[in-house]
């Protein structure tokens, strides 16, 4: 029996507790979280199949202090995994829980690992929707080959992804500030 299994999956730059479900099921039926690379090739361990709850905090900035950020984790019993593109990876098994437990202690919390991710990667992201609007206002139509079509679909694929991270922001804003 295959003691790895690597599976290609792609979620957008909000969709990190789909992620978090996504692990979490694998750990499930089985298969433990070791990594991911680029471009969403996950690979996971053989394990027995046991409840384990995956968290995700967005958080480039505390790769400076590694250390201190994990223990802080590691001390509320998480186990720190990895780190991939900003995102850090963390689990707990659901047995050693008290109740519902997250890395987020509150909304606030949750609300500023969203600030984190718009000056991260949303903003870039403006960026590069801005070049290629750009790019694609001044390049011909007619003109052959495959790169105009490729940042036309790219443009496509950014401006969905903005808007998906804009409407998640602003609802959990809205729940926030009441």
């Amino acid at each position: 029996m295959k003691k790895l299994k690597k599976e290609i999956r792609w979620f957008s730059i909000m969709e990190y507790e789909k992620e978090e479900n996504y692990l979490s099921k694998r750990h499930l039926e089985g298969w433990k979280f070791k990594s991911v690379t680029f471009p969403g090739l996950y690979t996971f361990e053989r394990c027995e199949p046991e409840k384990v709850i995956y968290q995700l905090d967005y958080n480039k900035e505390e790769i400076k202090h590694q250390s201190e950020y994990t223990r802080m984790f590691e001390d509320c019993g998480w186990e720190y995994l990895t780190e991939f593109d900003g995102y850090n990876y963390f689990r707990k098994p659901a047995d050693k829980m008290q109740q519902k437990e997250e890395i987020f202690c509150d909304d606030i919390s949750r609300l500023d690992m969203m600030n984190r991710i718009f000056r991260g990667r949303v903003i870039p992201l403006i960026l590069m929707i801005l070049c290629i609007l750009i790019d694609t206002i001044v390049t011909d139509p007619s003109e052959p080959g495959w790169i105009p079509v490729f940042f036309r679909v790219m443009l496509v694929v950014y401006v969905i992804t903005f808007l998906q991270f804009a409407v998640k922001y602003f609802v959990f804003w809205k729940k926030v500030k009441k």
